[in-house]
């Protein structure tokens, strides 16, 4: 009997982002409503990222130095909004804005 390999979270994500690029869009805006946990939005875009080439093709893309967004994109990364908007930009999305609540007129 085969021992069955298993994937990591992190895997699966990246794996399933790489299937499913549309899929990024909604695991991003996800991320971005957990409020509690801001760096729930690092390791989402890390995860887009990494399945749009790798950290290393979207440090380029972007601009920035690949050590710079390993650290930035990491669980305890404090990046600027530059570089968000520059992975953003690279890995093909945008960053938008929204009322949080009905607006009164």
């Amino acid at each position: 009997m085969k021992n069955k390999t298993s994937l990591s979270h992190d895997e699966v994500m990246v794996k399933k982002l790489r299937e499913r690029p549309r899929f990024a869009a909604e695991y991003l805006k996800a991320a971005l409503e957990d409020t509690d946990e801001p760096e729930v939005l690092l390791i989402a875009l890390r995860h887009i990222a990494e399945a749009r080439g790798g950290l290393a093709k979207i440090a380029k893309a972007a601009g920035i130095q690949r050590e710079s967004l390993y650290r930035a994109l990491s669980a305890h990364g404090n990046p600027r909004l530059s570089t968000i908007v520059g992975v953003m930009k690279a890995v093909g999305l945008r960053l938008t804005v929204e009322t949080a609540h009905p607006v009164r007129s």
